[in-house]
């Protein structure tokens, strides 16, 4: 099959398009035919080998965490689809590489395809929206009459997280530049913060929830925004020692990611606001309930550019300006329904 192949680290290094044998299928796996892939900024790290000492990826690889096509094989005990079931899926980690065409995934990691999605559009989905899920209902337990700080709010995550908190009932607010202001409020932003004029911890106060997926000085600002016993949940680091821990990381890693943290986990503590860090797992389960919501209008994808396979470094540099909205999304292969 084809492929693009990291063949090693190097930031900004571009991925070689090539050949690389065709999956291998465990008992539980389906092999899905890649119809479109989503790209994010974890494969960029991957790629710039930020994430050499905590993932477990050595090249050559592929990457590619977001995938939608359509199963056209079964392992031996797959029971959940069937062959040519439309799905979507984010594959767990150790076994990603959606820039291909084939993948072997897990069918718990599988759900069927939102019905009123193209391929490109579900396959903008899995990972941020298992982010925002994982963040908003599992982590921070978020309900109705909360309040809840989104930070990057146009991004790929911002877009999905504003609407799921919305949909959970709870007041958004969210940081974003003036030109992409209307494009949050329509997604259900109560307030708009524009970080390029206006510092949103002198505005914001007593908030229960802050997902942050910017830099230290962001992270740190935002425990002004929370009241006591509000939660810190960052995606962007520094990761803690329960992450270390949950990961299987050596005694040497949970150290130094103890150390890393220890500045923020300190100065939350000081304030009675929890820190946490979240990588997120993939879950066939909950993009199913994702799913749900998607087929039912409380979250639509916002999709930014998509791009023909063989144009995907090209791709890596427009996500890589920073200025994209929602996602940016490769076709793999057309789908002809």
């Amino acid at each position: 099959m084809k492929a693009y192949i990291l063949d090693r680290y190097a930031k900004k290094g571009a991925l070689r398009l090539g050949e690389r044998p065709d999956p291998a299928l465990r008992d539980t796996d389906v092999l899905i035919e890649v119809y479109a892939a989503g790209l994010n900024q974890l494969d960029s790290k991957i790629r710039d080998g930020e994430f050499k000492p905590i993932l477990p990826y050595r090249p050559p690889l592929v990457l590619g965490h977001d995938v939608a096509g359509k199963v056209v094989r079964l392992g031996p005990n797959a029971r959940r689809f069937k062959v040519g079931d439309a799905v979507y899926a984010r594959p767990r980690d150790g076994r990603i590489g959606t820039f291909a065409e084939f993948i072997a995934v897990d069918e718990a990691d599988v759900a069927l395809k939102p019905t009123n999605l193209t391929m490109e559009e579900a396959a903008s989905i899995p990972l941020v929206g298992l982010t925002a899920w994982q963040v908003l209902v599992d982590r921070a337990k978020l309900s109705r009459g909360q309040k809840v700080l989104i930070h990057a709010g146009s991004g790929g995550v911002g877009t999905v997280a504003i609407q799921l908190a919305k949909h959970l009932g709870a007041t958004v607010a969210t940081t974003a530049s003036a030109v992409n202001a209307d494009l949050v409020r329509s997604l259900g932003a109560d307030v708009v913060i524009d970080y390029r004029t206006q510092d949103f911890a002198k505005i914001l106060s007593g908030y229960d929830v802050v997902l942050n997926s910017l830099d230290g000085d962001t992270l740190e600002r935002s425990l002004d925004v929370l009241k006591p016993g509000g939660k810190l949940i960052s995606i962007s680091g520094p990761p803690d020692p329960a992450f270390a821990k949950a990961q299987g990381l050596n005694a040497i890693l949970k150290l130094v990611l103890g150390v890393l943290s220890g500045k923020i986990r300190r100065k939350a503590a000081a304030k009675g606001i929890d820190y946490s860090f979240l990588f997120m797992r993939a879950d066939g389960e909950q993009l199913k309930r994702i799913t749900a919501l998607i087929e039912a209008g409380d979250i639509r994808p916002v999709l930014d550019r998509t791009f023909a396979f063989a144009d995907l470094n090209a791709a890596f540099a427009y996500i890589e300006t920073g200025r994209a909205k929602g996602k940016v999304v490769v076709t793999v292969k057309e789908d002809a329904q």
